[in-house]
């Protein structure tokens, strides 16, 4: 789901760790055939397997000739691990092919489903490739699809490994094996997404540059967390129930509840780099398909709240405060750069400057944080004018343009500070708790220099 952007120091100086791969590719190969089996076995004994299927996929055709890019993801599968360049990259891709196998066959053991189309006896040229498929693959093992699952999570290596010019060429081999999975009859529209969501939660789960966010999971003390934690949980579980007991197209809302239930866990035990939020403000693919909804929610309620105010106000000469902005929006403020502390929300500017520091909505941020966004706010400053900005414009980075009003002498007292805010941007919603941050961080900070 990421490209390739060159060879880096590790990729040159590393050798190829052919070894290792070879030796996960030993585990890897028998442990995928002998789960698989055991989870279709297992289905196999229940004298009742429910299925999900909507009416229109009865005219999904038979074409025999897509069993070849069918069979084509086990090869696929195989040469993954040797494309791998740095025993990192090796390791962070094995370790994703296996996380998606067992998340997959517990919920095949869990949530069984099977296929109803009855494929009977094909002939032709490809025929015994449907025969030797048929040898060890029953009609189980539906939801999620892991072969969709396993495709998301092979995409990174072969477009990391090919030139820029061939990427198309992968993308659409991989749409065509996406495609086989429904033209085979091998699986039923249902199991699709929930094998994309499966896959993007692995890439989450083990991204590629950075370490894995459940390492670092912690038990978080504040009563606001767990506040926010439990609505989000609450509604995942509200709307996962709608989806279940209305079925069919109401089945999508299982995406918005995957979304929830994913937000809540991050408000729980993580925190905002969960989000992945990149350098130029923008999020992982696997990031926006995984919440997908839940962006789409936080952007509409984002401009819902802000449709009667300004894109921005100025707080100073050459200091704004406001909405993350579109890339278009932040051409016409005319700035030079961004300072976004909104970690939920993409907001790439490609033309600009943009600093990212990452905080979560209706939390406080750590005074740490107050001392990085204040900081880069005099910083950019210094090479034009800027917008600092949140989800709102209203609260975190209400607080962090405060700081920075702190920071430059321009006032001595937080209350000053959020006075001259408040009133550039009446609409901000900074109180006693915020005040109280601002006086702690300012006692750290800026008294605490020499």
């Amino acid at each position: 789901m990421s490209q390739s952007t060159g060879p880096t120091a590790e990729s040159v100086a590393e050798p190829r760790p052919w070894r290792r791969a070879l030796t996960w590719l030993l585990f890897l190969g028998p442990f995928f055939f002998a789960s698989y089996g055991f989870a279709t076995w297992a289905s196999s004994q229940r004298t009742e397997v429910g299925f999900i299927l909507f009416a229109w996929e009865q005219h999904i055709p038979l074409l025999p000739w897509s069993i070849v890019p069918y069979w084509l993801i086990d090869l696929l599968y195989g040469v993954s691990l040797l494309l791998c360049t740095t025993r990192r990259q090796l390791d962070t891709h094995a370790w994703r092919l296996l996380l998606t196998q067992l998340i997959a066959v517990a919920c095949f053991l869990l949530f069984p489903l099977r296929c109803t189309f009855e494929r009977g006896e094909v002939s032709g040229a490809f025929g015994w490739m449907f025969a030797a498929l048929m040898s060890f693959d029953q009609p189980y093992n539906q939801a999620p699809s892991l072969h969709i699952a396993l495709l998301v999570v092979l995409l990174e290596p072969y477009l990391r490994a090919v030139p820029r010019a061939c990427q198309a060429l992968v993308v659409a081999v991989a749409l065509l094996i996406g495609v086989s999975v429904l033209t085979t009859w091998q699986h039923h529209f249902f199991d699709v997404p929930t094998g994309l969501w499966l896959g993007c939660f692995v890439l989450w789960v083990f991204p590629t540059d950075a370490r894995s966010p459940l390492r670092r999971a912690t038990r978080h003390r504040e009563r606001a967390r767990w506040r926010l934690a439990l609505a989000y949980a609450t509604t995942a579980l509200a709307v996962g129930g709608l989806a279940v007991y209305a079925g069919g197209g109401w089945l999508w809302l299982l995406w918005l509840s995957g979304a929830l239930a994913l937000v809540a866990v991050i408000y729980l035990l993580l925190d905002a780099d969960a989000f992945e939020k990149r350098d130029d403000g923008s999020l992982p693919l696997a990031i926006r398909c995984l919440l997908g909804p839940y962006l789409l929610c936080a952007w509409l309620n984002s401009r819902w709240w802000t449709r009667q105010l300004a894109l921005a106000d100025p707080v100073t000469a050459g200091v704004l405060l406001g909405r993350l902005p579109t890339a278009a929006e932040g051409q016409r403020l005319g700035i030079a750069a961004i300072i976004d502390v909104c970690a939920e929300l993409p907001g790439p500017t490609p033309a600009l400057r943009h600093v990212v520091i990452p905080m979560l909505d209706l939390l406080p941020p750590s005074l740490e944080q107050v001392e990085r966004a204040s900081a880069a706010i005099a910083e950019e400053l210094a090479a034009g004018p800027v917008l600092v900005c949140c989800a709102l414009g209203l609260a975190r980075s209400a607080l962090v343009t405060a700081a920075w009003l702190l920071r430059a002498g321009i006032h001595a007292t937080p209350e000053e500070a959020v006075a001259q805010v408040r009133k550039a941007r009446p609409a901000v919603v900074l109180g006693r708790a915020q005040i109280d941050l601002l006086r702690r961080w300012q006692q750290q900070y800026l008294q605490a220099k020499p």
